[in-house]
């Protein structure tokens, strides 16, 4: 079974079909003159059972809530064919679960026919629309997103430990194939922390991710450094990585994290944990990448 312990949940629909021909058409007659009753409407509750026992069925596939499901039957010649509609919020694809309503839609109308329909087959199941999740949120700006990676840390700037956090960001940045331009090791010095915040502003890096210094210690500095620099603070990013994180570690509670613009280059401070560094780049990734997308497009002065 696959993890999809780390991704985030999305609104997902998939519309999964299949059809059902029959071999004569007193099968069609029988259904529309009420012969054969409750044929569609069996169809319905079965598929609707079956979106929702996916999980039962099927070894590999995931089990949750499902938000919605539909089923729609109509008859075309001697087609009829069904399509199975599913929605939910999820931290996994859906296409299954409509893929399974449709198959077994298919099967009860093949049963309720059945008696009187001995060459009736079942084809054409497929998907035929899929929303939803990652790829649905992932922008590639055309301009590079000149990235620095900076770790905010005395025992690592001291060389008495060694850095895991920087690391596990840049590993993120290069699967994203995102450019990066600096990487720096500096104390949890406020004043070290500007300069070297401003000398990546002024070389125009797109973003800046600092880990280390969001923490609740003495020399965890980072937000006080930061925070005045911003032109613009965006909350927003900052639930996010909090959010993300309470569903991993209820020690997440506890992170200062923030992020902001400095004109039009983005800010991160993320915590100084490797676990902390690297989920919250799983709760951003790629989805902040539409910031860069965004101001591609925007009016400039």
């Amino acid at each position: 079974m696959k993890n999809t312990s780390h991704n985030i949940r999305t609104h997902r629909t998939a519309i999964a079909s299949a059809t059902v021909r029959v071999s004569n058409p007193d099968t069609i007659t029988a259904i529309s003159d009420a012969s054969m009753p409750d044929v569609f409407a069996t169809s319905r509750i079965a598929a609707i059972m079956a979106v929702k026992r996916t999980g039962d069925t099927i070894p590999d596939s995931h089990s949750f809530p499902i938000d919605y499901a539909e089923v729609h039957h109509r008859i075309e010649g001697l087609d009829i064919v069904i399509e199975v509609e599913v929605q939910a919020i999820s931290k996994t694809g859906i296409t299954l679960e409509a893929l399974h309503g449709a198959s077994v839609a298919a099967l009860t109308v093949y049963d309720r026919l059945k008696k009187i329909d001995k060459g009736m087959e079942i084809t054409g199941i497929r998907i035929i629309k899929s929303k939803g999740g990652k790829d649905q949120y992932t922008d590639n700006p055309s301009s590079p997103v000149r990235t620095a990676v900076l770790v905010c840390s005395d025992s690592i700037a001291a060389g008495t430990k060694e850095d895991f956090s920087g690391k596990a960001i840049i590993s993120k940045l290069e699967k994203l194939a995102i450019e990066l331009v600096d990487y720096s090791v500096i104390p949890d010095e406020v004043e070290i922390i500007r300069k070297k915040v401003r000398s990546l502003c002024e070389v125009q890096a797109s973003l800046i991710i600092i880990t280390g210094g969001t923490g609740l210690s003495d020399r965890d500095v980072t937000p006080e450094a930061i925070r005045p620099l911003f032109d613009r603070e965006i909350p927003g990013i900052a639930e996010a990585i909090r959010s993300y994180g309470q569903e991993h570690m209820p020690y997440a509670m506890l992170s200062r994290s923030l992020a902001g613009l400095i004109g039009k280059t983005l800010v991160l401070a993320l915590p100084g944990s490797t676990r902390g560094a690297a989920e919250s780049m799983d709760a951003l990734f790629p989805y902040l990448l539409h910031y860069f997308k965004v101001m591609e497009h925007a009016p400039h002065d």
